[in-house]
């Protein structure tokens, strides 16, 4: 589900919620809206905002977090595929066609991790290692040592070539969302019960219907934020791919 649908779907309900106080105020009994109902109303509806805000604190939190990480992760596997064709080119001309495999590899990392290989955007599919990452690791693993200098290169190669794999990997793994789509029911619930009790005792005139609607859309650009920073390789704030691209031009060269 879109980052924008959802937060479409939680300013319905807050927005609903508010209306619904506001009706009520001609159903309920007199006495149900006096002034000791509305102070018990009020300090309800303050404990409740205050958990609501502390756990909205804590999701945006967790996926500016998640999405510091991939982007540092991101930014490593361009550093280490640059390194390991510095570690290509000086084992020297006979690691050209594992070079050449590197520059496909990028390309099939790009196109996987920002869904440029005809997968939908949302939850990650199963981690399958591409056929242009098996050719290059068996390409560097056929390099043969012709003295203890291309030994070392070539065991250096095998090194970052594992590390690589494995950072790649990592970043496949976290790219799944990390906000919790039960907490996020359980929140809007809450949420909608304090619209609810705002508008129950609001008087009725344009002035606190605004107030109210800019008052939900505050929260639900609150919920979209969050929801963009959980999925860093879609929507309006997904990470950049310029630092794996921009490691592409120097690969075989």
């Amino acid at each position: 589900m879109s980052s924008t649908l959802v937060a479409l779907l939680v300013a319905a309900s807050l927005m609903g919620g508010a209306l619904l106080g506001l009706a009520l105020q001609s159903v309920l009994p007199e006495h149900h809206l006096g002034a000791d109902s509305k102070e018990v109303v009020r300090l309800a509806g303050g404990i409740t905002a205050t958990v609501s805000a502390l756990v909205l604190s804590l999701l945006i939190a967790s996926a500016n977090s998640s999405f510091n990480t991939q982007r540092q992760e991101v930014q490593t596997i361009a550093a280490r595929i640059i390194g390991l064709d510095d570690t290509l080119a000086v084992y020297g001309p006979e690691a050209g066609r594992a070079r050449g495999l590197l520059r496909r590899t990028v390309d099939a990392a790009v196109a996987r991790i920002w869904h440029e290989d005809g997968l939908p955007a949302g939850p990650q599919h199963t981690f399958r290692a591409s056929g242009a990452g098996d050719d290059l690791h068996v390409a560097i693993e056929a390099l043969s040592a012709g003295g203890e200098v291309q030994t070392a290169v070539r065991a250096q190669a095998l090194a970052a070539m594992g590390e690589l794999m494995q950072t790649r990997l990592l970043l496949f793994e976290q790219a799944d969302n990390t906000v919790p789509a039960p907490l996020l029911a359980i929140l809007v619930a809450w949420l909608t019960a304090i619209f609810a009790s705002f508008g129950l005792f609001a008087p009725r005139n344009p002035t606190v219907i605004a107030a109210l609607l800019v008052s939900v859309l505050s929260v639900a650009a609150a919920v979209f934020l969050m929801y963009e920073l959980d999925g860093p390789f879609t929507g309006l704030m997904k990470l950049s791919s310029a630092p794996l691209r921009d490691a592409l031009p120097p690969l075989g060269e």
